[in-house]
């Protein structure tokens, strides 16, 4: 097993490698700097621990593997962002959002060709297909029910891991990686309803639970956002029993990730029973 400062190297290596590639400095001065997600390299690190890989081939797979994913979560920011009436600026930020997109995508297809692994390649092409068809669902709102909205969900966060847990035939990891993805996809999701009123998953759940509702969420009555928040919360304590069980199935689990596992298990907190109580 990595031992502990050899993870804390790896992660702050691999997370420098990442910012290097992806912090162009013309980009920036137009766009949000990219997110470069700490927990996806650890869970990267810790998917390649025991597997006898080299350095080289570790670093590789995981710069390969957060580039798509950062490309991917690029391109999520246009559709967020688009508004009809955006100024001249806000419309150039907006193209640049997609070009900073199309570059990373760039950069990964660099790193693959360079890898001439094709079987690599194949699996993680996969992933992107997934998650880019699951998205377009999700943003055109064209699910047919809360279950696969969350499937859905799930699918865009942690597509990519399990295709390369796949690839490297660790998919001992499949469930607790996209599982705890999805769960800190939620927890986002819920603190950007709570703050203000409205967030990607909470419309589409939105327009699910109350179907003949035309107002926004912030609209929505006091009642109705308990019962989102409560749908929220039921599938956050469902993924973290999984999540719990899974990762006694996995081999070595280092300390690192278990610590950061449980740390994030542990910011959920039933916002809807909450509610409940003080009415």
């Amino acid at each position: 097993m990595i031992k502990l400062h050899d993870i804390r190297t790896k992660l702050t290596d691999i997370k420098k490698q990442v910012e290097q590639k992806v912090l162009h400095p013309y980009l920036l001065n137009y766009i949000k700097s990219p997110i470069v997600d700490e927990d996806r390299i650890l869970i990267l690190i810790s998917i390649m621990d025991k597997l006898e890989l080299s350095s080289r081939d570790m670093q590789n797979y995981a710069l390969t593997t957060m580039l798509v994913q950062i490309a991917l979560d690029t391109h999520e920011n246009v559709s967020k962002n688009s508004m009809p009436d955006e100024s001249s600026d806000e419309q150039k930020g907006r193209q640049l959002t997609v070009l900073a997109g199309d570059y990373y995508s760039g950069l990964y297809y660099k790193l693959l060709a360079e890898t001439d692994d094709l079987s690599l390649i194949k699996a993680l092409s996969k992933g992107i297909k997934e998650v880019n068809e699951h998205k377009i669902s999700v943003y055109q709102r064209e699910v047919d029910g809360i279950e696969k909205l969350m499937g859905s969900i799930k699918t865009i966060e942690g597509s990519l891991f399990c295709k390369l847990s796949d690839y490297l035939q660790a998919t001992v990891w499949n469930e607790v990686a996209s599982e705890f993805l999805f769960v800190k996809r939620l927890l986002n999701e819920k603190a950007q309803f709570l703050q203000v009123g409205s967030s990607v998953i909470f419309e589409a759940l939105k327009k699910l639970a109350f179907p003949k509702s035309d107002s926004k969420s912030r609209e929505i009555s006091k009642e109705q956002q308990q019962y989102l928040l409560l749908i929220c919360d039921r599938y956050i304590e469902y993924s973290k029993n999984l999540i719990e069980k899974g990762i006694k199935q996995i081999p070595h689990l280092n300390d690192v990730l278990e610590s950061r596992i449980a740390s994030i298990l542990n910011q959920h907190q039933p916002v809807a029973k909450t509610f409940v109580e003080e009415g």
